[in-house]
């Protein structure tokens, strides 16, 4: 994969590809509109905190335990009660997350795109994301786009930790001195900063125009190689001959 020259794009799933917040939809169902949106965002923000914490412990758990752990902080932390239906129900709800409204027509313009290889890279557990691709309504017509799905379950980390960047080289025909041609497309900045780190292109996609504000790592090496605004300029970027292989 990719060794005819064409240029491997790794697409983050989670808060890239698919809005994690859009799960707000049945958390309304089950909570009420007042405290949807509050859980959402701290059920994201435990779910990444417990894989930094696992890898810097040196330990691993599949990112479906994770989500439900999360989940049951962020419940616990609003002062409201988990009732075992309702878990089941919003794990189900996760699998059908809603795509960023971008996605669908970068990806339309994308696959006659002929000098690229697409792939979804993701913390998720490979049963979670290909669940994700073929249930999702919004990203589901676009399952047969992406070449591969490659996922951290094997090198039992999460990003940013260097392995699994170096495991997705391995997934797409790379070796550790080819890292430079392949670009991670991701909304995370820590996971572009972990990118970067290995040697790995990185465009951030910055939806929000804030700016990059990210200070871990000084300098080029700690800052993505391009900024889009959402996946129709990724397409411009590699019309325009932005995006190439080193």
């Amino acid at each position: 994969m990719g060794s005819d020259g064409s240029i491997i794009l790794a697409f983050d799933l989670y808060g890239t590809l698919l809005s994690t917040e859009s799960i707000a939809k049945e958390l309304k169902n089950q909570f009420g509109a007042k405290k949807a949106a509050t859980i959402a965002v701290t059920w994201r923000k435990y779910q990444l905190e417990y894989t930094w914490r696992l890898n810097s412990m040196n330990q691993y758990l599949p990112f479906s335990i994770i989500t439900q752990r999360s989940l049951n902080h962020a419940i616990v932390e609003n002062n409201l009660d988990l009732q075992s239906r309702t878990v089941a129900s919003l794990m189900s709800a996760y699998d059908c997350l809603s795509t960023f409204p971008d996605v669908a027509p970068a990806l339309q313009s994308l696959a006659n795109q002929p000098s690229i290889t697409p792939v979804i890279f993701s913390n998720g557990t490979r049963e979670m994301v290909s669940n994700s691709v073929s249930q999702s309504p919004d990203l589901s017509p676009y399952s047969g786009f992406f070449k591969n799905i490659v996922t951290v379950e094997e090198v039992q980390k999460f990003k940013p930790h260097p392995d699994v960047y170096y495991h997705l080289a391995a997934k797409v025909g790379k070796t550790r001195e080819q890292m430079g041609d392949m670009w991670l497309i991701s909304g995370n900045p820590f996971d572009i900063v972990g990118a970067k780190a290995t040697g790995m292109n990185s465009v951030w996609v910055d939806r929000g125009a804030g700016g990059w504000a990210d200070g871990l790592i000084e300098g080029e090496k700690g800052r993505p190689d391009l900024v889009v605004h959402g996946l129709v300029q990724l397409v411009e970027a590699i019309e325009a001959g932005k995006i190439s292989t080193r």
